[in-house]
């Protein structure tokens, strides 16, 4: 099982131990797929950089994903059409897409398809070098069906360094800069690792923005998603299915009703199919080969279903 597979928290009367009953005795919470509306696909674990809390694990070391090839995602594509799912969206996350050799041949493939297409990066130097594929995939298919979520951690240089890294800043400014005035759609990703007050955050980067000349409302969660934090050494409470209506939140309104993704890891001959794009390295979420077989229930029976989806209220699609 690759590093991250979290396969202590799969020991018997353990929390999150059993896929159907949590370690009091109660029924599991599970969400069913109500219709596939967006398929992700992780093109590969690497990174330019590596983040101080990454939910990846993502790094320029980090090859337990391997780098998903076009073929893999026209296969999927292909299934899609034949079998007539509902899905509008496809996205992209990583690692970092574009150090992924192929990934201007996949964004060319499915923006020809005629989708919806949403890309997780930082916007430094793998999207920099990709400036002239851009431009091109750009006098293409224009930029109405094509948004990049640029992940800015915080809205001063201070904090997004404290985060990715010293010299993270300039670079992804560049590129952010770079796609403005391009006329690229973007929306940014932030974090809430500082405990601010939502209000007061969102109102700095609306600042910052309005200093780029970018944009973006970032009072509306559409423009600027605040992720919840997820810390391995906190205690989470597990979901059952009272929670529901104890928390007042409904089944399918979680990642998983609506989303799968596709990673392939290292070693494996062809890709696999995964609730979401929180769970690329638990087996034990695996769903299957094809998109068919992935329609499967999911039980809750991991922490980040827990903090961050049931109780965060986040979701990575657009």
């Amino acid at each position: 099982m690759p590093e991250g597979a979290h396969d202590f928290r799969r020991k018997p009367n353990a929390k999150f131990g059993d896929p159907f009953v949590t370690a009091t005795g109660e029924m599991r919470a599970s969400v069913s797929l109500v219709r596939l509306e967006t398929l992700w696909f992780n093109t590969g674990s690497l990174c330019n950089i590596a983040c101080a809390h990454c939910y990846m694990e993502s790094s320029p070391t980090k090859d337990d994903l391997a780098y998903l090839r076009s073929r893999d995602v026209r296969n999927f594509l292909d299934e899609i059409e034949r079998d007539d799912l509902a899905t509008q969206e496809i996205g992209f996350t990583g690692g970092e897409p574009f150090m992924n050799p192929d990934i201007m041949i996949m964004l060319d493939e499915v923006l020809a398809r005629g989708y919806q297409v949403l890309v997780l990066t930082n916007a430094m130097k793998p999207l920099w070098q990709c400036r002239i594929a851009l431009a091109g995939l750009q006098a293409r298919h224009g930029t109405e069906r094509l948004t990049l979520r640029v992940s800015i951690d915080h809205f001063t240089q201070a904090l997004h360094e404290e985060e990715r890294g010293p010299n993270t800043w300039a670079p992804m400014q560049a590129g952010v800069q770079w796609l403005i005035d391009q006329g690229f759609r973007i929306t940014v990703a932030g974090r809430t690792l500082w405990n601010e007050d939502p209000t007061q955050s969102r109102q700095g980067y609306q600042d910052l923005f309005a200093t780029w000349g970018l944009n973006i409302d970032a009072h509306d969660p559409a423009q600027l998603v605040l992720f919840p934090e997820m810390d391995d050494t906190q205690e989470v409470p597990e979901i059952t299915t009272a929670c529901w209506n104890i928390l007042d939140v409904r089944p399918d309104a979680q990642m998983c009703a609506r989303s799968r993704m596709v990673v392939l890891r290292k070693g494996d001959q062809e890709p696999t199919v995964t609730p979401c794009t929180l769970l690329p390295y638990d087996e034990c979420f695996d769903l299957g080969k094809n998109l068919k077989d992935a329609k499967r229930t999911v039980q809750l029976n991991h922490p980040h279903c827990a903090k961050f989806c049931v109780l965060g209220g986040a979701s990575c699609s657009s």
